[in-house]
């Protein structure tokens, strides 16, 4: 803002108490912005489960000894039968290497995670910190920044509690993982490890494509069209990066539900 005088104190005091006014406004919204943000980029923290992790694996490591005798057996009693004998061999290393991603899973899930961060953050760190703060751009955006205020408000208290949803689960999912790999190796629980690790996956990676989302509509603030209606492009960013989380993490969810139930009807309809 230019230094007030005589000579244009007439349109600077009321530019000034719009600031001022803004300002006010901005420091009620800038602790659940920064929540917001911390949300989506900063990493999630999963040592608080790494004991429940442990038991997990202790119990999945119970029936590593089953599954290589079980090869071995099938190895064995398939005699001079090449098929049965390759088939053997697949179980024997697909075995192996379940054991090995098993154990390995609570650093694999935080590599995971940690790569996620990196790239939300990068994503997030290019968009001009201002396009989430109310502005005096002109008179109409300003009058259109008080009369949404409440409604800009409510639509971070909502974007808060869907990032909240999607941190706890992700969070619990390093449980979940290591049960996934088990499952994915195992042939008839496959279907089962696929749901977990499509769910588990695009809830770690959401953030990224929020933040890309987010970035997209930031620009639009630099188009005439959009300019004199900041608010409302913020409002609809986040509102839209909430339906997309939603339809992303639990559409995944049933929709991989779904074709787990038509795998165990063609499983059973085949004992009929």
């Amino acid at each position: 803002m230019a230094d007030c005088g005589l000579l244009n104190f007439a349109t600077c005091l009321p530019q000034a108490l719009f600031e001022y006014f803004l300002g006010l406004l901005n420091a009620i919204i800038q602790p659940l912005l920064t929540f917001v943000k911390g949300l989506l980029s900063e990493p999630i923290q999963i040592d608080l489960f790494v004991s429940l992790w442990a038991i997990i694996i202790y119990i999945l490591s119970m029936f590593y000894a089953f599954l290589i005798l079980y090869s071995g057996f099938n190895f064995i009693v398939s005699g001079y039968d090449s098929a049965k004998r390759e088939k053997a061999k697949d179980w024997l290393r697909n075995t192996i290497i379940m054991i090995v991603l098993v154990q390995a899973s609570f650093f694999i899930y935080d590599l995971v995670i940690q790569l996620s961060s990196v790239m939300t953050s990068a994503v997030i760190n290019m968009i001009d910190a201002n396009f989430f703060l109310l502005t005096v751009d002109n008179l109409a955006n300003v009058g259109l920044e008080i009369s949404f205020f409440l409604i800009y408000v409510l639509t971070l208290l909502l974007t808060s509690l869907m990032l909240v949803i999607r941190y706890a689960i992700v969070a619990i999912g390093v449980v979940l993982f290591p049960m996934a790999i088990f499952f994915y190796f195992v042939e008839p629980l496959k279907p089962y490890g696929l749901l977990i690790l499509n769910f588990l996956g695009v809830a770690i990676f959401v953030t990224f494509i929020d933040s890309i989302v987010l970035i997209g509509f930031s620009k639009l603030i630099g188009i005439a069209l959009f300019a004199n209606f900041k608010i409302l492009v913020m409002i609809s960013a986040f509102l839209c990066i909430n339906v997309m989380m939603f339809f992303l993490m639990f559409f995944s969810l049933i929709k991989a539900g779904i074709s787990v139930g038509n795998q165990v009807v063609k499983v059973i309809s085949t004992f009929k």
